[in-house]
């Protein structure tokens, strides 16, 4: 069974020559295994082998007793231990989650700070059995294809060894090489989901097949390369559907209906919103109705003006309105444009410029406020900055962040349109000029 960790170990590429390697030691027999198994192969690829184990004070003496057993084991072995010692049930309560979710939470903050601090890989002994588990209850919560891809053999700083043998393999290997291991009764207990589908499902399919560990491992595999095409697709079409403010409802729609799905994923992914496959579904069918869709944590994906947007919502609409206002003359503008110079400008660009002689000791820079009017140069027609704001499909929970310059309700400029009729530059008659210039954050210079 060494042999076939060691293939699988270089056919996945999860160790490299000299790699330092942490192995997270519950004291179980899947992770003495792992444990011993790096051990006999550390001269082959140079490793230099830790040991992390979190203590999650859940189970009283038995914790200590697995903490001191671990400890003897890399005494024994001369191996590095690293101990962490957190009450979990305390924090889960604190956080409002399970036990369980708190447990691995609080692991893998664990691994992920020795990892940085040693500049190592974590390996984990996860197996075939583990993964079927994690698929099983993945199907019986609802998973998408993602879900259905299981434990993955490797992910950032994580690697997973044992994923090539089952848990009565690994039992057989401690057997034969006398490794002797803590057991935690909590395994056996049909309290956790796991334990149900570990105790009373796994052993009724394998009446039907024994391989079935093996079985859905193959299936996980398979899956893993459809996901990962799929997801690579969608994030290329992603590309040509992205506009200013988010994503074209009409080009997301075009796309294929798998593909469009982890379009999505990546667009909630991307977002930092949390979510579950049913969002997914209510957010492909708002596409097609113009519709809302809440997320949790007040998030809000909204179909509006012809684009998808996932936003954090804010209670107070005008909250993002922020109160600042300073007079135009308080600006120190350095560069003037003067009588023919404003000739050789082109005109497009003369929508950055406004005419000095309309600048008076109230006009200020400041963002947007209800009644503010602004006049079209070319079409001598006049609208409120909200519907012409809703006419270029801005965002509405952007336009608070938007700067204009204005006589009192008289808008002389406004970020994302340009000049107005009153603020117009015109060559040949206006003498003096200023510019406006718009920093990559949208500050006004």
């Amino acid at each position: 069974m060494r042999d076939r960790v060691q293939r699988f170990i270089e056919e996945n590429n999860l160790l490299n020559i000299n790699d330092n390697v942490i192995v997270a030691l519950s004291g179980g027999a899947d992770s003495v295994t792992l444990l011993h198994i790096l051990i006999s192969i550390k001269e082959k690829y140079g490793l230099c082998i830790y040991a992390a184990h979190l203590n999650h004070q859940i189970r009283g003496e038995a914790a200590e007793k697995d903490e001191r057993f671990v400890y003897d084991l890399c005494k024994k072995y001369n191996v590095k231990l690293f101990v962490e010692r957190k009450d979990i049930r305390a924090l889960a309560k604190e956080r409002k989650i399970s036990v369980e979710l708190c447990g691995r939470d609080e692991r893998y903050r664990f691994f992920e700070n020795l990892s940085k601090q040693l500049n190592a890989k974590v390996a984990t002994a996860h197996t075939l059995s583990d993964n079927a588990e994690t698929v099983l209850l993945n199907i019986t919560r609802g998973a998408s294809l993602s879900g259905i891809c299981g434990i993955p053999i490797k992910r950032d700083y994580i690697i997973r060894p044992l994923l090539c043998l089952t848990r009565a393999q690994i039992e057989l290997y401690c057997n034969e090489n006398a490794l002797t291991y803590v057991t935690d009764k909590t395994n056996f207990e049909e309290d956790y989901s796991r334990n149900k589908i570990r105790l009373s499902v796994i052993p009724k399919l394998k009446e039907i097949n024994s391989g079935v560990e093996e079985n859905i491992g193959r299936l996980s595999s398979m899956i893993q390369l459809s996901d990962k095409y799929l997801d690579d697709i969608s994030k290329k079409e992603l590309n040509e559907c992205e506009n200013e403010y988010g994503y074209l409802c009409n080009k997301l729609l075009k796309i294929d209906k798998a593909v469009r799905f982890y379009a999505i994923k990546n667009i909630l992914n991307s977002s930092g919103a949390d979510f579950e496959y049913r969002h997914i579904l209510l957010i492909d069918e708002a596409l097609r109705s113009h519709k809302s869709v809440n997320l949790p944590s007040f998030y809000l994906a909204e179909c509006s003006q012809g684009t998808l947007r996932v936003i954090k919502k804010n209670l107070d609409m005008h909250a993002a309105e922020a109160d600042f206002e300073c007079k135009l003359n308080d600006y120190s503008y350095k560069k003037y444009v003067f009588g023919e110079e404003l000739k050789k400008i082109n005109k497009k660009d003369l929508i950055k410029y406004i005419n000095c002689d309309i600048i008076t000791d109230t006009t200020v820079i400041r963002h947007k406020k209800p009644g503010d009017t602004f006049t079209l140069k070319d079409r001598n027609i006049t609208k409120t900055l909200k519907k012409l704001y809703n006419e270029i499909k801005i965002p509405r929970e952007q336009r608070g962040k938007l700067l204009v310059v204005a006589n009192d309700s008289t808008v002389l400029w406004a970020q994302k349109i340009g000049v107005s009729m009153q603020g117009e530059v015109k060559p040949g008659h206006t003498k003096k000029a200023v510019k406006i210039l718009e920093k990559n954050r949208g500050d006004v210079q």
